[in-house]
């Protein structure tokens, strides 16, 4: 008889990070209740593993499988994929009140951790892998993103502070909390932070560049007299460099980015060629993925070349 206990998804434990290299065609698997306990219970004590009941009678099942199959693929071993056909055995299907396929079952720890009844979009099951794959670093970082693109620096202060009350030495979470003092205007304190991180963590850079920025806003003149300079005489490429680091110390990338490349269309040599050099400083805080940092290293690129 197959036994599994249910649990709230709140306590889902996470796959270490030693799984993740393991040979991903031993982790999709068909379930069968012979080795239900080892393949299924024993194995979820070390990692997620996602049951998908399924049959190719059923066109949307069959089209899960596929994701399924083809994620477990992208996620290098981080969950195990098993398989239940329930043209071949239902009793599975029974003992976890599978009502209709495709329907998915999370087991971690020996006990039913999510579920998932009908079919579903790929982005949603992805969203399902990552809550059961991401490892705390990440998880920190997908929640900051979140309330960083929000400008909600207090609550991003909270999750920092307790994140580091844990891991007081984790240099991924200095990092981010440098970079949020950063935003909050307090560049003194965001450098005693960083005095603390060795030069070779990943991400540094980020604040130290911000950090950079923010002490060449400093020595500047405001905005408003920038902005008048600018209008009386549009060519004059100081106000253009100035106001370019002003507008990035208040993260309007996109505006920054379109006066420094005026500054590089004009003239390349002007400080050296700092009008380039700037836009790839800003693009880095930006991330790999922001849309308008693609688009202006294209810019840059086919002016180039």
């Amino acid at each position: 008889m197959v036994t599994c206990r249910v649990r709230p998804v709140a306590t889902i434990r996470k796959a270490p990070a030693y799984q993740t290299n393991m040979d991903v065609q031993q982790s999709v698997f068909e379930v069968t209740r012979e080795t239900f306990q080892t393949d299924v219970i024993e194995r979820s004590r070390s990692e997620p593993v996602v049951l998908l009941f399924w049959t190719d009678q059923v066109a949307p099942s069959v089209d899960t499988r596929k994701s399924m199959e083809r994620l477990a693929q992208q996620y290098q071993g981080k969950f195990s994929l098993g398989l239940s056909d329930v043209t071949k055995d239902q009793i599975i299907a029974r003992e976890l009140r599978i009502q209709a396929v495709p329907s998915i079952r999370v087991i971690v720890n020996g006990g039913v951790a999510e579920q998932m009844d009908g079919p579903q979009g790929e982005s949603v099951l992805r969203a399902m892998l990552d809550r059961l794959t991401m490892s705390s670093g990440e998880q920190l970082q997908a929640t900051l993103d979140e309330v960083v693109d929000r400008e909600d620096w207090d609550t991003a202060m909270t999750i920092l502070q307790q994140a580091l009350n844990e891991e007081p030495n984790n240099p991924k979470f200095k990092v981010e909390w440098a970079d949020v003092l950063l935003h909050k205007g307090e560049p003194d304190e965001a450098r005693k932070v960083l005095d603390t991180i060795p030069e070779d963590v990943a991400d540094r850079q980020r604040p130290a560049t911000r950090l950079e920025l923010h002490e060449e806003a400093a020595a500047m003149r405001p905005l408003h007299e920038i902005a008048k300079a600018i209008e009386a005489n549009p060519e004059e490429l100081d106000s253009r460099y100035e106001i370019a680091v002003q507008l990035a110390v208040q993260r309007n990338y996109e505006e920054a980015l379109q006066h420094l490349m005026f500054i590089l269309q004009t003239d390349r040599s002007y400080r050296d060629d700092i009008g380039r050099e700037t836009m790839v400083r800003i693009m880095n805080l930006m991330g790999k993925n922001s849309p308008i940092a693609k688009q202006y290293r294209r810019r840059m690129f086919n002016f180039m070349h």
